[in-house]
């Protein structure tokens, strides 16, 4: 019913303004009255009005202005292209509202298929990734897909959560790879982002611009062939693999010089990583090619001796585990 609809988004509502630093009386005054306009003939009438007329109701109860935006705010953006919403309750509750709608879609196993969508679901997971990356919001998405399932009057499927955020996350996709944030994205790099599962969209972003200024790099088409190679004898790797490795158990001296300089520059990108400085850390990163090159060159990883390959699996483990910080390089071309 549309009064339980209204106190699913009024928590959600709460979860996404206590993350983004709006103003929790305001944002919950907005979620009680968000869906208040459709019960009236007006809207009935003109579906069109939805919103619109919540807004001019609200002023005239003399609601705060905030409040009332919100309430119009909430269905943006209706297209491609069109405005997001300004106000940190409108955004909260534009997020909420569409959140809302697709995990209860998706919990009801109705989610869209091929081309037909009929619930408008596309629009929805687009219209709610704008507004936090455009709008530079910082929300835990796996978190709020959690919560928005939990919510709901029935229990969802078991991977629901991990659907959800799929769906979501590749809305993202086509925004990217047909240039709607003004760069250029190719699908493998959105895959190697999309392999690292960001919770936060805006995350995703940076990831992103970080990848696209990395690929700039003279080096970087080297060690993205490198983080394929890697990932393929880790794959193959018959025995488990270690985490870390052991610098005592490191012979050769290309194997002892990769070793050193992972370590160095590990603590020097491991707080940027925290940090989300992406661009700097992969820079950095970036200066290990010779030594990854060299490595290759001149050490024989899947040794005879158990000690020593379980060592040089463990080390090119680090050494691929700094890379998936940012993305998956391993599915980039080269």
């Amino acid at each position: 019913s549309q009064h339980d609809k209204s106190e699913r988004v009024r928590a959600l509502v709460k979860s996404i303004t206590a993350a983004i630093g709006g103003d929790p009386t305001l944002a919950d005054r907005a979620a009680v009255l968000s869906k208040c306009d459709l019960l009236t003939h007006m809207v009935g009438e003109f579906p069109e009005l939805q919103g619109l007329m919540g807004r001019y109701y609200a002023l005239h109860d003399h609601e705060p202005a905030e409040v009332a935006e919100a309430l119009r705010e909430q269905y943006l953006p209706r297209f491609a292209g069109d405005a997001l919403p300004a106000t940190r309750t409108g955004m909260a509750l534009s997020i909420a509202d569409k959140l809302d709608t697709i995990a209860g879609i998706f919990a009801t196993g109705q989610k869209p298929t091929g081309t037909r969508d009929p619930f408008g679901l596309r629009r929805a997971a687009l219209g709610l990734l704008r507004t936090t990356i455009e709008r530079q919001l910082e929300i835990d998405l796996q978190q709020l897909i959690g919560q928005a399932l939990a919510a709901l009057p029935f229990a969802a499927p078991e991977d629901c959560a991990r659907d959800v955020y799929d769906y979501i996350i590749e809305r993202l996709r086509a925004y990217y790879v047909e240039g709607g944030a003004g760069f250029e994205v190719t699908a493998e790099m959105f895959d190697a982002v999309l392999a690292t599962r960001p919770a936060s969209p805006l995350d995703f972003d940076a990831r992103l611009r970080a990848l696209a200024e990395f690929l700039e790099l003279p080096d970087a088409q080297s060690l993205a062939a490198a983080n394929k190679r890697i990932a393929n004898i880790l794959r193959k790797a018959t025995e488990p693999v270690r985490d870390e490795f052991d610098p005592e158990l490191l012979i050769d001296p290309a194997e002892q010089i990769l070793g050193e300089q992972i370590e160095a520059i590990a603590r020097q990108v491991e707080p940027r990583f925290a940090a989300r400085e992406y661009t700097s850390a992969l820079k950095s990163l970036a200066v290990l090619r010779k030594a990854v090159d060299d490595f290759f060159d001149s050490v024989m990883v899947m040794a005879d001796d158990a000690t020593l390959r379980a060592n040089r699996l463990a080390l090119l483990r680090r050494l691929l585990g700094l890379f998936m910080h940012v993305a998956d390089l391993s599915r980039l071309p080269g």
